[in-house]
């Protein structure tokens, strides 16, 4: 399989992030690793593009963050989800589904140049 541009990548993240959090509370790493078992390392997310996204979020209402105690004793900030976020989860949803339908719509024409 190809490597993904990861142009498409961006648009999508924030309501990547969001749909694993809709299930529960995660930190930062459980979600990178998460999403690329999910994803069949198709989406391989790198601190800096995951942080970055988590804080816009929760600046935005959409998550809340706190800090919690790990098994191993290190103490770790964990992330939730907010009504906010639900909200925003179905909308990006929403407009994913759209646009995905409209690029697979134009990919199955045939016999036009």
């Amino acid at each position: 399989m190809s490597k993904i541009d990861k142009s498409l990548l961006s648009g999508s993240t924030s309501m990547l992030v969001l749909a694993l959090l809709r299930e529960s509370d995660k930190y930062g790493y459980q979600m990178i690793t998460e999403l690329a078992l999910r994803s069949d390392n198709t989406f391989e997310l790198k601190e800096g593009t995951l942080y970055p996204v988590l804080h816009a979020l929760e600046k935005d209402g959409a998550l809340k963050s706190y800090d919690k105690q790990a098994p191993t004793g290190k103490m770790r900030k964990y992330y939730s989800i907010t009504k906010k976020g639900l909200e925003l989860l179905d909308e990006k949803t929403e407009q994913w589904n759209t646009f995905a339908k409209a690029v697979n719509s134009t990919l199955m024409v045939k016999g036009t140049v």
